[in-house]
């Protein structure tokens, strides 16, 4: 059996690993299948890097920071590949920046640091809400599911706003978003006009995967409601909630062998050819309980262990931490000892994508920390619920 510090070693030797790749010498973003630089990957993974306090990660971590500054655009977009500041359009990548740039600040102390950038990203950051300061907007497969069609106002990308409003001290903004993202919707035209289109549900414990006017989808994200809890958005009711939601539903879901981890995927329910979400491209990449339509990806894990400990539910999780170190260590490749695959496939945990996932370690080391410790390090404590 690994043990847990053999596993948050092995997890340090990936992210050295990939610290330098082809592209510049940039990081990579796994150790073989992904070489290139994505500004999401790294910057979710700056979270993991964080908690090591590696001197070489964190001089990576600048480097990166530096170099998606120098390619942010004239309107203040953080383009969606560090080498390639042409790879624009994604919907995470501008707040992904600013969170992690902001953590980076507080661990390191400098509070100035790439200033200029920061302003100018947050200015983007505005224009993306077609109500001026309500909820953001993006088009379809433009978030980290780029084969899932988020429509209009989706969950996880208002969240990672409103994290951006409250480490930039944007209160008004934050308070807000924050409204908008727990009122419920009405969906229905009245006197021509939509009232109001918000994320929450009247008859879910969770919210909505996204909303505009008069259409809704009410599937449960995984990686949206946990960071909902993380960044306190939801209150210790809801924040507890959501989790006795997604715990029984999981247990319904393997006893009818649709579920074979004891560890959530990242959509419930899965999406079938019948129904009125689907798409034609899903066929190939898509298929119910693979990739984003219900897959198991380990840094959504570390997101949701991270939720447990900030809603005081530290019980559960040390048990979904367990589960998840036996999880990181299965491999596709049969010249790999310990995986840290990308995802897995929800009905049989067969390991679908690549080996050695920076993303991947990178979040088994930030929830280890969480659970080590029982509270969420690196973030201010508003992100964590009372309890």
């Amino acid at each position: 059996m690994v043990s847990t510090n053999d596993l948050k070693e092995a997890a340090l030797q990936v992210l050295l690993h990939n610290l330098n790749g082809p592209y510049q010498g940039l990081p990579r973003t796994a150790g073989w299948g992904y070489p290139e630089p994505y500004t999401r990957d790294w910057m979710i993974a700056a979270l993991g890097i964080m908690v090591t306090e590696n001197a070489e990660l964190m001089d990576g971590l600048r480097r990166l920071l530096t170099t998606l500054a120098n390619h942010q655009t004239r309107l203040g977009h953080i383009p969606s590949l560090a080498n390639n500041p042409a790879d624009r359009g994604a919907s995470d990548t501008t707040p992904l920046f600013l969170i992690a740039l902001a953590l980076y600040r507080s661990v390191t102390g400098e509070a100035s640091f790439l200033e200029e950038t920061v302003q100018k990203a947050l200015t983007w950051l505005d224009y993306q809400s077609p109500e001026d300061g309500g909820l953001v907007a993006q088009q379809p497969t433009s978030d980290w599911r780029d084969e899932q069609w988020i429509l209009g106002y989706g969950l996880y990308v208002n969240t990672l706003v409103y994290a951006c409003a409250r480490l930039y001290a944007r209160d008004e903004r934050a308070r807000s978003l924050q409204t908008l993202i727990n009122q419920p919707g009405i969906r229905h035209i009245e006197k021509g006009q939509v009232v109001h289109a918000g994320l929450g549900l009247e008859s879910k414990p969770y919210y909505a995967l996204w909303v505009y006017k008069v259409h809704a989808n009410e599937r449960f994200d995984l990686l949206g409601n946990s960071l909902a809890i993380l960044f306190g958005i939801a209150d210790s009711v809801k924040a507890n909630g959501i989790i006795s939601w997604v715990e029984k539903t999981c247990d319904e879901m393997r006893t009818s062998g649709e579920l074979a981890c004891a560890l959530p995927p990242c959509l419930i329910p899965y999406i079938h050819p019948q129904d009125e979400d689907w798409r034609p491209r899903y066929q190939q990449f898509n298929q119910p309980g693979e990739y984003h339509n219900g897959g198991i990806w380990p840094f959504v894990i570390g997101f949701y262990i991270a939720a447990l400990v900030a809603a005081g539910q530290a019980e559960l999780a040390v048990e979904k931490f367990t589960i998840f170190s036996e999880l990181v260590q299965v491999a596709r490749s049969s010249q790999q000892i310990l995986g840290f695959n990308e995802w897995f496939r929800a009905q049989d945990g067969q390991a679908c994508g690549q080996d050695w996932q920076t993303w991947s370690a990178a979040m088994y080391l930030f929830a280890e920390a969480c659970v080590d410790q029982k509270r969420v390090p690196i973030f201010p404590e508003w992100n964590q619920p009372s309890k």
